[in-house]
């Protein structure tokens, strides 16, 4: 009898344990949507507490296995695109919508921001029913919204076959934070999605049982709590992409300015008048090089300093090109051209180092921790 008992007790624990284990492993659900340049699509997701991975890949074509060369020339019918896989218990598909919508234009079908053609079109690509219903009422209450003034065109598509993307493609905003950084800002997206949502850009859900929300207070779209922050001061390590390559991330105007010397036009320029607290970098480097402490209106048209926030990132070099001896300013790391510095300056350096707009990224002092610049900060403390 007692052997007996013994035995019940034993396969009761038996099966206790076997419950537990069944209970502690985490059922993972799949989501695929296509934005654009899938390097940007991977962070917001990422940062998403309940989110295990994040993949960039192809989908949506007709050829097998295609390269990235293939589909970024138009050819395969596939769009760049990302799988989410996460756990619903703690993030749910409706917050990947939300989170979705605020990382692209749904009204452009054309493709995304700086990238054009069908390739990069944006999409939801839904793998059941429900997903199909919940990508459907969200799209049609974005449209009911009245936040954008065109219709909106995100195509909702039943998934295909999912290609993961090259190895060097996987988690770029980690693996090289500058070069993402300044394709992310020329692509123009960031400043399309500021305009379009506001102080509504991060989606902020309602804690449910079913639904823990984002983790961090960062900026969705920009790299957040989850990112690899990468080796400090990583503009001394920089190493200065090919031409080609160059002319990809910048826009005409930057490419002009910072490696052919060229010089934007007075007062049609983004920074001429920027009064927001903060520093500026090189556009191509991310090296510090001027602060909004030492920013001044010089009635010229172009962003005017009166010192240089980091010496040792500035070149003098002697200019001869109108015929009289003028100093250029570069930048150390990646040689860009920036602008030059006059003698007309305020006090009390009497110095105006006259920059071009183009040459600079304009980081604010609310992002300047988040983005590595965080030894800065003392400049606006009061």
């Amino acid at each position: 009898m007692f052997k007996s008992l013994i035995a019940i007790l034993i396969a009761g624990l038996a099966v206790m344990a076997m419950q537990t284990n069944a209970s502690a492993e985490t059922k993972y659900e799949e989501a695929i949507f296509a934005g654009g340049c899938f390097w940007c699509m991977e962070p917001p997701f990422e940062k998403l507490d309940g989110v295990k991975e994040v993949i960039s890949g192809y989908t949506g074509g007709h050829k097998e296995n295609p390269t990235y060369k293939e589909v970024s020339a138009g050819g395969t019918g596939h769009v760049e695109a990302v799988k989410v896989i996460y756990d619903p218990s703690k993030v749910s598909y409706e917050t990947l919508l939300q989170v979705f919508w605020r990382q692209v234009d749904p009204t452009d079908a054309g493709g995304q921001f700086v990238d054009r053609g069908s390739q990069y079109r944006s999409a939801i690509f839904y793998l059941n029913d429900k997903q199909k219903a919940l990508a459907e009422q969200s799209k049609a209450e974005l449209a009911k919204s009245g936040r954008f003034d065109k219709p909106i065109v995100t195509e909702i598509l039943p998934a295909g076959k999912f290609y993961e993307a090259e190895d060097y493609h996987q988690d770029y905003y980690k693996k090289n934070p500058i070069r993402y950084k300044i394709y992310r800002y020329g692509s123009g997206r960031d400043k399309f999605l500021e305009k379009a949502w506001g102080d509504e850009r991060e989606y902020k859900p309602k804690s449910s049982p079913g639904d823990m929300g984002a983790k961090g207070q960062g900026n969705p779209g920009n790299p957040g709590d989850k990112e690899a922050k990468g080796p400090e001061r990583p503009w001394e390590n920089f190493v200065k992409p090919p031409k080609e390559e160059l002319k990809k991330m910048l826009t005409p105007m930057q490419y002009e300015v910072t490696q052919e010397d060229g010089t934007e036009p007075a007062y049609e320029n983004e920074y001429h008048d920027n009064k927001r607290e903060g520093i500026y970098v090189d556009i191509v480097s991310g090296e510090p090089l001027f602060s909004s402490t030492d920013k001044y209106d010089s009635g010229t048209g172009w962003p005017s300093f009166s010192k240089p926030l980091v010496p040792g990132n500035i070149v003098e070099k002697g200019d001869w090109k109108f015929f009289t001896k003028r100093t250029e300013i570069r930048s150390k790391h990646a040689d860009s051209h920036l602008g030059h510095v006059f003698d007309d300056g305020p006090p009390p350096t009497g110095l105006r180092y006259c920059m071009n707009s183009a040459a600079l990224r304009f980081v604010p002092k609310e992002k300047m921790k988040e983005e590595g610049y965080g030894e800065f900060l003392y400049l606006f403390e009061k």
